[in-house]
């Protein structure tokens, strides 16, 4: 099942992305980028000639968490054991085959640069799909780290992932497909992270800004869960 109370959604909509709230997107919310379907799955569709958000070159259709009533939820690590879990698939990438499926986000507060802690990639390479972590070190590093979790999960083929970071700074990322492609990471994080303000992102974040309307990336989400205890 997918819990959609602790979210809100960016579409890639002319000539500036709109955010469907929380409340919006819990009555029934329905449009070109995010489609509910009779299984009880949604739909995502980013076209890569969709508009994109402040601080980004490429348009997404994504959820970011929130609280009930509709604002914004940051935490920092030391605050709960935060997980985010879904299983999705994915249906089509645009034609440099990369979409970001899940985030750790940081807030844009001085010295983090509005820098995810981390991105789950979903990469059709030559004919075979990839989900890759890219991890940043520290807030602010331009670089991160690309490191491969599984591989041979074509598109249209359902699987998994678990996104977990723990009191005291230790992240755990696993995923896992019907065909039995499995990889995990675990790590202990910069302490640098312990004061930066976090948050989950699920959906479809394409890395491409070029072709015509018809080239972007489309995602199905059949479950979506975040906790914090």
């Amino acid at each position: 099942m997918l819990d959609l109370t602790t979210w809100n959604l960016s579409i890639p909509t002319e000539p500036a992305p709109t955010t469907i709230t929380t409340e919006r997107l819990n009555n029934g919310y329905t449009s070109r980028y995010f489609r509910r379907n009779a299984d009880g799955s949604v739909t995502f569709w980013v076209p890569v000639t969709g508009s994109t958000t402040a601080d980004a070159r490429y348009p997404r259709s994504e959820l970011r968490e929130t609280q009930h009533d509709g604002r914004l939820d940051n935490w920092l690590h030391a605050s709960s054991d935060s997980y985010l879990s879904a299983v999705l698939q994915v249906d089509q990438v645009p034609s440099r085959n990369k979409v970001v499926i899940g985030q750790i986000h940081s807030t844009d507060v001085p010295g983090s640069q509005n820098d995810p802690l981390l991105k789950l990639q979903y990469h059709y390479r030559r004919g075979v799909g990839r989900v890759e972590l890219l991890l940043r070190a520290r807030p602010g590093d331009s670089d991160v780290q690309n490191i491969l979790l599984a591989e041979n999960i074509q598109l249209g083929e359902r699987f998994g992932y678990d996104l977990r970071v723990t009191p005291s700074g230790r992240i755990g990322i696993s995923v896992a497909s019907t065909d039995g492609d499995n990889g995990s990471l675990y790590r202990q994080l910069s302490s640098s992270w312990s004061k930066q303000y976090l948050y989950f992102k699920a959906g479809a974040y394409i890395q491409d800004n070029y072709g015509p309307d018809s080239e972007g990336g489309r995602v199905t989400f059949y479950h979506l869960n975040s906790l914090h205890r």
